[in-house]
């Protein structure tokens, strides 16, 4: 029986060991990541790619579980059940990471302050270091950047100027009250619902028109029952992959080093997709499913309407939504980009 008993020991203290790597660091680690990306979109195979690098880089002591769709709950719930450890890591957009730190609503939520991907590209190469800081402060580790290009209006009836967009329900970001005020403040007549709820509200009634990228329209179905698009260039959708730092550093460093490069190739991949599926997402929805796209000549008469409509809430966007020294940064920054190419006026 004595000598069962030792067997036993030994056998414990085997299995403990085995599980902690050389530096006392736990060799194996299950990382829960969380996102809005439809399950096998190309967004959900770069991020599965990401993982099975991490395995292969780890040894197999990493194991990467991803939750697509938005089967965790929208990112508020992604970020609170980050904070309670029930996921450790993310693909959140400006709705989510804004829930960690607002400023990085400077790079998402001043409508038609970006006129080209080239300025938002400049304007997220000079904030994002100062954003990373500030995320990293409130314990999230930024693994990659991204953006899936422009947000247009997708809606039930046609919307061409501002006027056809005050007569609908339009959809914002349930809990967003400060987004609302302000939608209300320009004409508009706000609907919070969760993003999960979309679909359904159009279907119903509940709302009329919602701005998206053409690559969630699609993904989504919501050009069916909304089958008007305005090619206006309203804004970017920006996100990035965050990680908890606790989980983050308890990686030794070698493997950390390896996991990083394997982010940032799955960022890249997400980051080109994103702006290419963009324009492959409307042709497919109109030449299939008979969009009807409302276009918008850049410089032309009907972008000015737009565009002083959106200015119009600018006093009310800085440092109400957007933190005041961030709004007047990248104010500052595409002034900067279109005076060093040419492109002021």
């Amino acid at each position: 029986m004595k000598k069962r008993r030792v067997l036993s020991h030994l056998l414990a203290a085997m299995l403990l060991l085995s599980a902690v790597s050389p530096d006392g660091v736990h060799a194996f680690q299950r990382i829960r990541l969380t996102t809005l990306a439809p399950r096998g979109h190309s967004f959900h195979r770069s991020l599965q790619r990401m993982g099975e690098a991490w395995r292969d880089a780890s040894g197999g002591s990493i194991e990467l579980i991803i939750y697509p769709g938005g089967i965790l709950g929208d990112e508020t719930a992604m970020v609170q059940r980050m904070l309670i450890n029930q996921a450790q890591a993310a693909l959140l957009t400006a709705i989510g990471l804004e829930e960690i730190d607002p400023a990085v609503t400077g790079l998402q939520y001043m409508p038609m302050v970006f006129r080209t991907l080239e300025e938002l590209d400049y304007v997220a190469e000079r904030l994002q270091p100062e954003l990373e800081e500030r995320l990293l402060a409130k314990g999230f580790v930024v693994l990659f950047w991204g953006d899936t290009g422009w947000v247009h209006f997708f809606s039930r009836d046609p919307v061409v100027h501002p006027e056809d967009l005050e007569k609908m329900k339009l959809w914002t970001t349930a809990g967003h009250l400060r987004t609302e005020e302000i939608y209300n403040e320009a004409g508009m007549n706000p609907v919070p619902l969760e993003t999960s709820d979309i679909l359904m509200g159009l279907q119903t009634g509940l709302i009329d028109a919602v701005p998206m990228p053409p690559f969630f329209a699609l993904a989504s179905q919501v050009y069916r029952p909304a089958p008007h698009m305005l090619a206006l260039n309203w804004t970017p959708l920006v996100g990035a992959l965050v990680i908890k730092k606790d989980v983050w550093d308890r990686i030794p460093d070698t493997v950390r080093d390896q996991l990083l490069v394997a982010a940032r190739q799955a960022g890249a991949e997400i980051h080109e997709a994103g702006r290419r599926e963009g324009d492959e997402a409307v042709e497919t929805m109109m030449t299939r499913w008979n969009l009807q796209v409302h276009p918008v000549e850049p410089g032309g008469e009907l972008e000015a309407e737009w565009r002083a409509r959106a200015e119009a809430t600018y006093p009310s966007i800085r440092g109400g939504i957007v933190p005041a020294e961030i709004f007047d940064e990248v104010q500052r920054l595409v002034q900067e980009y279109r005076e060093a190419s040419g492109r002021s006026h």
